[in-house]
C-alpha cells in the first residue's frame, strides 16, 4: 500500500467514526509505524485541509465537526484499487456501447485515471483487453445525441426533425425531454410531444436535427413516467392491458427461471418441470419476437390473439423452407 493510500485509508477511518481512535489503533488498522502514522495524519491535517484533532482528554484523534454539520471530503479524485477497477471497467463499457458517446466530456477524466493508474502501479493496463462485451444490433447513436442530452439534463424544449421506421416519413415537433433510455444497445428519448400531446419515444438515431430552444421543458411527475414506460413490455409505451401466458420446456427452463422479461413478470415451475412465465404487454410486436428466438421450447398459452399472432408468424417462416 502506498502513501496516497494510506491518506486515503485514515480518511476514511477518521471520517467513519463519531469517538475519537487512539494513536495504536490507527498504526494497526494502517500496518505503519509510529512515526509514519504521525506523518500521514501531518499531511492530511495541512496539505489537504481536513479539520483533524487530537483529543488528548479522551485520548486519540478525530475529525471536528463543521458549523454546518457537513463532513469533510478529500479534494480532488480519491479512488482505492477497487473503485479504479470499477471505474476503469464502466469507461470500458461505455466506450463498447456507444463509441465517441462521451469522449469530448469524458476525456480529462480519463486522462486522470491515467495519471492514477501509473503513480499507483496497479497493472490494470489489460482492462480494456480484460473485458469482454458483446454489443449486437446496435446502431451509431448519430451526431444528435448531445444535444438531446443536454435537453433532458438542462430542462430544455428541443426542436426535432425525426423520420419514423414504422412510417417511413419525416416530421418535424417540438418535445419536452423527460429521459433518456438505453435498451438493448441502442438509445431512445422519451418526451412529452407537443404536437401529439402526449409522451413518446424517439430513436436517437432516427433524429436528422435537433435544435435546442429557449423555453424550458415541461416537467411530468416520475409515478407518471413509470406507468406509461415501464408498464408494457419492451420499448413500447403505454399502460399494459394484456397478459401473455408463456410455458417453456424442461430444458429451457433452466435458462428462462432467472431471466428478467418484465418488472411485473409472475413465472413458476410447473409439475411436469416446464416453466410458465406471466408477462404484462399493450403492444405484441417486441414480444412475439422474443418469443419466436426461443422456437419449439416455448407454447403461447393465451390470450388467443397472441398465439394466432406468432402461429401465423411461424407458418410464414416454415413456407420460406417449404419448397
Amino acid at each position: 500500500m502506498d502513501k496516497f493510500d494510506r491518506i486515503y485509508q485514515l480518511h476514511r477511518i477518521l471520517v467513519g467514526r463519531r469517538t475519537p481512535i487512539s494513536l495504536a489503533s490507527l498504526m494497526e488498522k494502517l500496518d505503519c509505524s509510529k512515526a509514519t502514522t504521525y506523518r500521514l495524519i501531518h499531511v492530511l491535517e495541512n496539505f489537504l485541509g481536513a479539520p483533524v484533532e487530537n483529543d488528548e482528554q479522551l485520548g486519540g484523534f478525530r475529525y471536528v465537526s463543521s458549523p454546518d454539520g457537513r463532513t469533510f471530503e478529500l479534494p480532488g479524485l480519491w479512488f482505492n484499487a477497487e473503485e479504479l477497477q470499477a471505474l476503469l471497467a464502466f469507461q470500458r463499457l461505455l466506450q463498447k456501447l456507444s463509441p465517441g458517446l462521451l469522449d469530448e466530456h469524458l476525456s480529462p477524466f480519463s486522462k486522470r485515471l491515467d495519471e492514477l493508474l501509473k503513480h499507483k502501479r496497479l497493472g490494470l493496463s489489460e482492462t480494456a483487453n480484460r473485458i469482454r462485451i458483446l454489443g449486437i444490433a446496435a446502431r451509431p447513436t448519430g451526431e444528435w445525441f448531445q444535444i438531446a442530452a443536454g435537453g433532458v439534463l438542462q430542462r430544455r424544449q428541443l426542436n426535432l426533425r425525426y423520420h419514423s421506421r414504422t412510417r417511413d416519413a419525416l416530421t418535424e415537433r417540438i418535445v419536452c425531454p423527460q429521459r433518456l433510455t438505453h435498451y438493448r444497445d441502442n438509445w431512445y428519448l422519451d418526451a412529452w410531444d407537443h404536437k401529439d400531446k402526449a409522451l413518446r419515444t424517439f430513436s436517437i438515431d432516427r433524429i436528422r436535427h435537433a435544435a435546442t430552444l429557449i423555453g424550458p421543458a415541461k416537467d411530468i411527475d416520475e409515478a407518471e413516467l413509470d406507468a406509461h414506460y415501464a408498464s408494457a413490455y419492451g420499448i413500447f409505451a403505454g399502460k399494459a392491458n394484456k397478459t401473455a401466458v408463456l410455458r417453456f420446456s424442461a430444458a429451457r427452463a433452466r435458462w428462462v427461471a432467472d431471466e428478467r422479461w418484465h418488472p411485473e413478470q409472475i413465472g413458476q415451475f410447473l409439475t411436469d418441470g416446464r416453466y410458465e412465465l406471466s408477462i404484462p404487454y399493450r403492444d405484441s410486436r417486441e414480444l412475439v419476437m422474443d418469443i419466436l428466438r426461443h422456437g419449439a421450447e416455448v407454447e403461447v398459452v393465451g390470450p388467443e390473439a397472441l398465439r394466432a399472432e406468432v402461429t401465423e408468424a411461424l407458418r410464414r417462416a416454415v413456407a420460406l423452407y417449404d419448397h
